[in-house]
């Protein structure tokens, strides 16, 4: 009997299951977490529907490298069963390695220990776990397997995940602007010399899921309030481990010892509902400045935030922190946990990055930034850079 599960998924429609190892790991609670980890952290502060998770999107980019797959393989692509196997693997996997709120607590929950790193390390351990059956999906996650283009669909100016969560984040938002030709694109790509391609049919596909992807980012990943709300859960964290406030749970672990303490089955049984739920906790702590943030974000009494297009004022700073000071009567310290600049940077196509070529009928191969009258091209080199104060209403 044929092995078979359907999902039913809001964006790509139905998406099928019809391998049992595949079935496994997604029943395995190391996955399962990512139900309780929310894709886009803080945003639904302003997008109401943006609550999907990174189950979802796991799903999703598995559903369009299973579509990418398919298409290669009638285009002669030798692509054998265990490869094809792996390559669905590694995108199912490739972001297990994230914590709660995903990238807003990346870095900060645990300290100097990006995703990507605990996606490998649970890769492993699932390799482990499941006999060894996973080594050559590692092997194309890390991209040391000999061919390149399976790499490629994971991770790269035009991989799979990308075209997933932009046609996903737009969807759940409800901004248009983010919405992608991801089943033109599929159909167009194409293996030459061993690298993935697009053919040259599909350049003004290619631009509008670069330009697409920049809008997302000035629009909704970089909205200002999401950015402000982002700052404030990171320095919740950062605060409670300050003044050692007593987490609950497990969580109360990652917040008083040294992050690299922990084991994989202590970092999966984390999800945003600890982090929330000591957010709850901590709304009455005794801390002003903990409160004060953990208030904030319950009720989306939001701090104060303004963009420049170049480094905030000296001046403007020292003037928010000596109100906040007067206001809440704070110590200058305790002022800069509710006062304080940075910066965010996006880019429309990075060209020291993995690149996208487009390959023409003649056997030309060009950068899609050299294609003639392309929107893409040399003056969007630069990567845009803005500056922001939070500050006390």
């Amino acid at each position: 009997m044929t092995f078979r599960k359907i999902i039913n998924d809001p964006v790509h429609g139905f998406i099928t299951i019809d391998d049992e190892l595949i079935y496994q790991i997604v029943a395995h609670p190391y996955y399962q977490r990512l139900r309780r980890i929310n894709q886009m952290a803080m945003a639904h502060l302003v997008y109401p529907g943006a609550v999907h998770t990174r189950l979802h999107h796991s799903l999703g980019a598995y559903h369009l490298m299973c579509i990418a797959i398919s298409e290669l393989k009638s285009k002669g692509v030798d692509i054998n069963e265990q490869e094809e196997q792996a390559a669905k693997i590694a995108i199912l996997l490739h972001d297990i390695g994230h914590g709660p709120f995903s990238h807003a607590l990346e870095n900060v929950l645990i300290e100097n220990t990006p995703h990507e790193k605990i996606s490998l390390q649970l890769m492993k351990d699932l390799n482990q776990q499941l006999g060894g059956r996973l080594q050559m999906a590692l092997d194309i996650f890390t991209g040391t397997y000999h061919k390149k283009y399976l790499h490629q669909l994971i991770t790269g100016q035009l991989d799979v995940d990308r075209m997933d969560y932009l046609s996903r984040d737009s969807f759940f938002t409800g901004v248009t602007e983010g919405v992608i030709s991801y089943d033109r694109i599929l159909k167009m790509i194409v293996v030459h010399n061993g690298e993935l391609m697009v053919e040259e049919k599909a350049v003004y596909s290619i631009e509008k899921f670069l330009i697409s992807r920049r809008l997302m980012y000035s629009q909704v990943y970089l909205h200002k309030t999401v950015l402000c709300a982002e700052q404030m859960l990171q320095r919740i964290i950062k605060r409670a481990k300050y003044v050692k406030a007593i987490a609950p749970g497990l969580l109360n672990k990652f917040i008083s010892q040294k992050s690299d303490a922990f084991t994989l089955e202590e970092f999966c049984s984390l999800d945003d509902c600890d982090v929330l739920f000591a957010i709850k906790e901590w709304c009455n702590h005794d801390d002003k400045i903990l409160s004060f943030l953990c208030k904030g974000i319950i009720n989306r009494e939001l701090l104060k935030i303004i963009y420049f297009g170049e480094p905030v004022p000296r001046s403007l700073l020292e003037e928010k922190r000596a109100e906040a000071c007067k206001k809440m009567k704070l110590t200058e310290e305790d002022a800069g946990w509710l006062t304080f600049t940075g910066e965010v940077v996006s880019s429309t196509y990075d060209f020291d990055d993995e690149n996208i070529h487009i390959l023409f009928k003649n056997g030309q191969v060009k950068d899609i930034s050299a294609v003639d009258h392309a929107l893409i091209h040399q003056n969007l080199r630069g990567k845009i850079k803005k500056y922001y104060i939070c500050y006390l209403r």
